[in-house]
């Protein structure tokens, strides 16, 4: 080597000094690595702290573990990390299922449908999941476009409304299956329930009142029960159902007593008071008399009542040459055709006027 060369100074006198490359045994090495898979901290982190570049603790990594070999990590935050995105999905089918409380999904169809709607406010693969089904067979369903049922249902749908508008929303599932049998459209009648639930449709209920008709604790005679015993009628003006019922008005409690012929449940007596007293089912009585001029031996059936049972009300009775009879005491049952029909005339014409803002006199 040159002499001049070796001995060459820099401008400002003095000689540089060579580059030193720090040299790491394997088990420093071999630690650098295993501190950095167990503890989980970034890479850059780990490099920065033991003062090493982080392409050389990436190449002992590949060196001493491989690519495929990398030993079991004790990694907390990536276990927390899982966690959390396990309790987001959770969260997440959880709200999809409180959304849809109360609503039956029994086809496939109806879930694909519920899907489509609520795909706007929850990610496609957790709505599949909450209502277990795949996403190929929803996209599958969308790609296919309405099936000939759903056409169907939505012709249904529609003929079920006008039912339902036409009679003032009285009508539940069974009426509306027979009206609709009327027009020659035969259809189950779950499956009307099942479309008259979809569109939030309901037939008028009965409501709970206070007033007590039947007065029963009284000294006048009772008559036994002829109902049980007679055989069915056969025509009309054989057997009469009556009761009391009552409707409640601005002015107050309105009684009103009414007389059925079993045989057609026609109406063919009533009568109204603001009063229990019993020419309210007389008046009702008479009326009937008045219009079906009924034969001898025609049978009265009614509740145990006072009004039923008074001097006057007996009379009557026999003038007409009519066989009283009345129920078994707290046995509503023999007299069920009456209950029935006072049940629907409260439900769908009382309870219409209620809605509408109640009768305002008597």
């Amino acid at each position: 080597m040159n002499k001049s060369t070796k001995n060459e100074k820099t401008e400002t006198g003095t000689t540089p000094a060579a580059p030193q490359t720090k040299r790491y045994d394997d088990a420093f090495k071999r630690a650098a690595v295993e501190n950095w898979i167990k503890t989980g901290k970034p890479g850059t982190q780990i490099a920065a702290e033991l003062g090493l570049s982080y392409p050389s603790l990436k190449d002992w990594k590949r060196r001493y573990y491989g690519a495929a070999a990398t030993p079991q990590r004790d990694d907390l935050a990536a276990g927390n990390r899982a966690l959390k995105a396990e309790l987001a999905r959770v969260r997440e089918q959880r709200d999809i299922l409180k959304k849809n409380a109360g609503h039956l999904h029994r086809t496939i169809q109806e879930r694909y449908q519920t899907i489509e709607h609520m795909k706007a406010e929850h990610p496609l693969a957790q709505l599949c999941a909450a209502f277990d089904v795949k996403r190929s067979g929803y996209h599958a369903w969308v790609k296919a476009g309405t099936s000939a049922r759903e056409r169907a249902d939505a012709q249904l749908r529609r003929q079920i409304r006008a039912v339902h508008q036409q009679h003032q929303g009285r009508y539940g599932a069974p009426r509306s299956q027979a009206e609709l049998a009327g027009q020659s459209e035969r259809h189950g009648c779950k499956r009307i329930a099942r479309l008259m639930q979809v569109d939030g449709l309901r037939g008028l209920c009965s409501r709970r009142f206070v007033p007590r008709t039947t007065q029963s604790e009284h000294d006048q005679p009772i008559a036994p029960n002829r109902l049980a015993k007679a055989p069915a009628p056969t025509g009309p003006d054989q057997t009469y159902v009556t009761d009391l019922t009552y409707v409640w008005t601005a002015e107050g409690w309105l009684y009103v007593a009414v007389l059925l012929d079993l045989w057609s449940r026609r109406v063919v007596g009533w009568a109204t008071a603001p009063t229990l007293h019993a020419r309210v089912v007389i008046e009702a009585l008479q009326m009937a008399l008045k219009h079906r001029h009924g034969p001898k031996g025609l049978l009265p059936h009614s509740d145990r009542g006072v009004q039923y049972a008074c001097q006057e009300y007996r009379s009557l009775l026999l003038a007409a040459g009519m066989v009283t009879s009345m129920s078994a005491k707290g046995n509503p049952y023999d007299n069920a055709t009456m209950e029935s029909f006072n049940a629907t005339y409260k439900r769908e014409c009382v309870g219409l006027a209620e809605a509408a803002g109640g009768y305002a006199t008597h």
